[in-house]
């Protein structure tokens, strides 16, 4: 009898079982094999996973990037582009080089790069890759607007007045056109649009206009307040004009970099950048501080190339925005940078802790006749080193390259997008239903 028992038991917990498997979908089309025990009843797994993955953000992002004609990116780099093809998708196969060696052309080029890495054939999420290029306009996280607003700038409007500007104006006026007759564009608003606008005067005349964007600048220098901030916005990297320093293996780093604090470079600047011109006052006489005006020529990009290899601390003031490509050639060159502004906004801090590799003074302090160079005397060598040895660590971080690679320049910067989805869906979702707009406020 028990035996019987045990039988008709074993039985009903078997057809228990099944029936379970198919009202919850166990037995689909993959049949029993597809079943995983593990998914069905917790206690058989021996790890859980209470990973809840939101809708269209996972790793890598996926970004659908517009097909637009050459005049709005490559025509500006490349002669050859400027003809009956205009309308032909820009690949990786034909996408010009970057312009190196060109000033504020190669500084500002982030947009350049955030193209390319949409275009490489071979980049993989395996590789690192924190972005990939989608087809379908559905299955986006974002759109990506590959408008090269820095360099129409400094190609066809650098001087402000010249008759080119109308050029650069025309072109904001056309992509505008263009993004408001877009369906994408249209149902949020532009919020889940990705606009870079490196240079502090890219975008100039239509900026407003796009400012509910994810934008990709600088710093916030010549942003008002309600128009770009860091909960939407990204800071990315100036990319660097001097030679990465690959090969700084010395045994005593410390001793054989003999400049305390250098600088060359302009001194004569806009806005927060007078600060320049008072510091080289309050800084003559010192015969371990190097402070000397100059302009970017190949031979000044040189001589400051070997300054900031053979100096402890690179100086770093503000420039006519609060940011300058000074202070990412000072990374690579692992020279530690010391920065003098109040208002200046640093790339990927939610990952890197400047602190770690950087000093800081304010303004104030900066132009206290004495006190600067004082406590740079003050940091013990054994402080230094621990700041030289991170800059070694975190200067892949600020290079732009092609391929990308994993967690250079580009990468964080697709990182950095990807941390502002949600906050943009949030917008755009309770948008969609209140009846009241900001009744908070």
């Amino acid at each position: 009898m028990i035996g019987k028992s045990v039988i008709s038991l074993i039985i009903f917990l078997i057809i228990t079982f099944i029936t379970y498997l198919i009202t919850t979908g166990g037995l689909g089309a993959g049949g029993i094999g597809a079943v995983d025990l593990r998914s069905q009843f917790s206690f058989l797994s021996s790890t859980r996973n209470d990973t809840v993955i939101p809708c269209r953000t996972g790793s890598p992002l996926r970004v659908f990037m517009y097909d637009l004609p050459w005049r709005f990116n490559v025509a500006m780099l490349s002669r050859k582009f400027a003809g009956e093809d205009d309308n032909s998708p820009v690949t990786a196969r034909n996408l010009p080089p970057c312009p190196r060696n060109s000033g504020l052309k190669q500084q500002h080029s982030v947009e350049y790069w955030m193209m390319a890495s949409l275009l490489c054939e071979n980049c993989t999420d395996g590789d690192g890759s924190e972005a990939v290029r989608v087809s379908d306009p559905e299955a986006a996280d974002v759109f990506f607007v590959p408008f090269f607003s820095s360099l129409s700038f400094n190609t066809h409007g650098r001087n402000m007045t010249d008759p080119d500007t109308e050029i650069d104006r025309q072109l904001q006026v056309d992509i505008l056109k263009f993004l408001r007759q877009s369906i994408y564009w249209q149902r949020t608003e532009g919020r889940d649009h990705v606009i870079p606008m490196h240079h502090p005067n890219a975008f100039r005349f239509l900026r407003e206009e796009v400012n509910a964007s994810i934008l990709i600048v600088a710093d916030f220098g010549r942003y008002s307040k309600n128009m770009s901030n860091l909960q939407k916005d990204v800071v990315a990297p100036y990319m660097h004009v001097m030679e990465s320093f690959l090969d700084d293996n010395s045994l005593d780093p410390y001793n054989s970099r003999t400049t305390l604090l250098f600088f060359r470079g302009r001194t004569v600047r806009k806005s927060e950048g007078v600060v320049r011109a008072k510091l080289e006052k309050i800084l003559k006489g010192y015969s371990d501080v190097h402070y000397e005006a100059s302009y970017a020529t190949g031979e000044s990009i040189k001589a400051s190339s070997q300054g900031m290899r053979s100096s402890k601390y690179c100086l770093n003031p503000a420039g006519d925005t609060p940011s300058s490509n000074r202070l990412f050639d000072a990374i690579v060159s692992h020279c530690v940078p010391v920065i003098v502004s109040d208002r200046i906004e640093l790339p990927f801090e939610d990952e890197l802790d400047y602190n770690k590799f950087s000093i800081f003074f304010s303004v104030e302090e900066a132009l206290t006749p004495g006190y600067m160079v004082q406590q740079l005397r003050k940091i013990p060598k054994e402080k230094w080193l621990e700041m030289w040895k991170r800059l070694k660590e975190i200067a892949h971080h600020y290079e732009y390259q092609y391929p990308p690679k994993k967690d250079d320049a580009v990468n964080m910067i697709w990182r950095q997008v990807r941390h502002k989805v949600p906050s943009e869906r949030l917008a755009v979702n309770r948008a969609r239903r209140l009846k009241v707009p900001d009744w908070w406020r």
